[in-house]
């Protein structure tokens, strides 16, 4: 403590005019040596020793403040408020300024705090005990008591309550069987243990028995879903077969009737051709055909002869205009008839020219058969010529216009 004693010995004072008193940095009237007084070196009338022993009292103090004083209060010096910055925020410490000098400054009034704290232990040890006392509440408690209603009477609770003695009393059981169920009883338990372990075991047990039922239940619905979905696919395949089919089968028809319809219409076609076509002699013999070869040409033959006696009419195969009349050499008399899309026809070997010029309709006789030219016998030569060139085989031409020679 002397260590204590020595700091508080070395606590700076203040003064006006310098004189030396006893005010210190922790108020006034704190005497470093003694404790504390009420500045005239006394006791505070208040204070529970004042009339106590003379250890705390101020030995040889004046009645009045020592010279220099004022007995106005003295500001508290806090020897740390220069030196240590006030914290703003919460939980935020703020770098100290002043450096060196500001934590020594610190250290020391943490150092004072800590002595004077000593110094006020070290005087309570020497001090008596403080007497306490507390008010006698027995009283109070048997008025408070008095004032409450029976259990009996209160609502609610007294019709559970019974001053009969003559009660029936249900004996006790023994501790043994408390968990014991009159199911148990019957079944003939006498072990508590045994019969909790057996109701835990048939608990489990329909547990057990209940989460198989939902399994087979939850497959029963799966395996139902499976075969309605199978089911499904089955009856969508089936559809789509059947619309397959309905559809192949509709086109097969389509084409059937687009091949009638064209064949009906090839067959009207020509019906017209051969109304608006007509063979050029009746009553004939094809003899040389085309593109044989003999004797009595210079190159293969060129057309299709059709023998017949000779002054029989020819006739206009179809409607055009005689562009040509008159001999032709080998050909003899030859009557070229010019079609609408510039086919020429050829009719060579004639005795006589009907019409040698203009305009003239399907089926006109426009020559007679004969036997002019390089010949051996009487017949009509038939050329065709597509376009006025070369020579095509008449037979296949005659055909393609509806007429079957």
């Amino acid at each position: 403590m002397a260590s204590n004693r020595s700091v508080l010995d070395q606590a700076p004072y203040r003064t006006r005019e310098g004189g030396s008193g006893t005010a210190t940095a922790y108020g006034p009237g704190f005497d470093a040596g003694g404790g504390m007084s009420s500045g005239d070196g006394h006791f505070a009338p208040d204070d529970q020793y004042a009339d106590g022993d003379a250890r705390y009292a101020d030995s040889g103090a004046s009645e009045n403040p020592g010279a220099g004083f004022e007995t106005e209060p003295w500001e508290e010096w806090n020897p740390t408020e220069d030196s240590i910055a006030p914290v703003r925020g919460r939980h935020r410490v703020v770098k100290q300024r002043g450096g060196t000098m500001a934590r020594s400054g610190a250290v020391l009034g943490v150092g004072v705090i800590a002595a004077v704290g000593a110094g006020g232990m070290a005087s309570a040890k020497d001090r008596p005990a403080v007497p306490i006392s507390l008010p006698d509440l027995g009283h109070v408690a048997d008025e408070v008591k008095a004032s409450l209603p029976a259990a009996k009477d209160l609502p609610g609770i007294g019709s559970w309550m019974s001053d009969d003695d003559s009660a029936p009393q249900t004996a006790a059981a023994p501790l043994s069987q408390a968990t014991l169920t009159s199911a148990d009883e019957q079944r003939g338990s006498t072990d508590a243990g045994e019969a909790l372990r057996a109701r835990i075991l048939q608990q489990a047990e329909s547990q057990q028995t209940a989460a198989d039922e939902d399994n087979r239940v939850a497959a029963a619905e799966a395996a139902a879903r499976a075969a309605a979905d199978k089911a499904a696919d089955k009856a969508a395949e089936a559809a789509a077969q059947r619309k397959a089919k309905a559809e192949a089968e509709k086109k097969a028809a389509e084409q059937r009737a687009k091949e009638a319809a064209e064949k009906k219409a090839a067959a009207e076609r020509q019906a017209r051709l051969a109304a608006s076509y007509t063979l050029p002699v009746v009553s004939y013999t094809l003899t040389a055909n085309f593109g044989q070869a003999g004797d009595m040409w210079s190159a293969d033959h060129t057309g299709q002869d059709f023998a017949v006696p000779t002054g029989t009419p020819v006739k206009a195969v179809h409607g055009g205009t005689i562009t040509q009349a008159g001999w032709a050499g080998s050909y003899g008399y030859r009557i070229v008839l010019t079609l609408g899309d510039g086919t020429e026809i050829w009719y060579c070997h004639l005795s006589s020219m009907v019409v040698t010029s203009g305009k003239v309709s399907t089926g006109e006789v426009i020559g007679r058969v004969g036997a002019t030219g390089n010949v051996t016998g009487p017949h009509l030569h038939l050329e065709v010529r597509p376009g006025g060139g070369s020579p095509i085989d008449p037979m296949p031409w005659l055909r393609q216009h509806g007429m079957n020679p």
